[in-house]
């Protein structure tokens, strides 16, 4: 199967009902998209798809055909930093990391879709993404510096 990943076409040789989650890892090695909980509810798996956030421990790769797939490697563009990537270094944002490459993912696809957030609605939108190490309010703070930035 070909697959859509970060621009480039990759040829997979995997059944259609595996988890694209352990195709990115496993056979690509493509190591930013965590394994978190497996049922979709920590969000450390985020990646995009066609642009929306999905949870890539419950997305089979057979769903996937002619889809458009970013992961965390794929987020920067030429080299350059996504504006979310920035304001997460800016904010000094990630204290173990683990969980951050799918905040970011979620943070960057929420941003696209709504790209000047009120307060509540980045709260709302980031809920389904859990951080063990509580840096909810330094989230919360780069989200609304990426806006800022995306918006000048």
């Amino acid at each position: 199967m070909k697959l859509n990943i970060n621009g480039r076409s990759h040829e997979v040789d995997a059944p259609d009902q595996m988890l694209i989650l352990w195709v990115l890892r496993d056979l690509l090695g493509m190591n930013g998209t965590k394994y978190g909980c497996g049922i979709g509810q920590c969000g450390a798996c985020t990646i995009h798809v066609d642009g929306k956030a999905v949870r890539a421990c419950l997305t089979p790769i057979g769903d996937l055909k002619a889809k458009v797939i970013t992961t965390i490697e794929g987020l920067s563009q030429k080299g350059d930093l996504h504006p979310v990537q920035q304001a997460w270094i800016a904010e000094d944002v990630p204290q173990c990391g683990y969980c951050q490459s799918g905040q970011i993912m979620q943070a960057a696809a929420f941003l696209a879709e709504n790209p000047q957030p009120a307060e509540s609605d980045i709260v709302e939108a980031m809920q389904g993404n859990l951080c063990r190490c509580g840096t909810y309010v330094r989230i919360k703070k780069a989200i609304q510096k990426a806006a800022e930035e995306m918006n000048t």
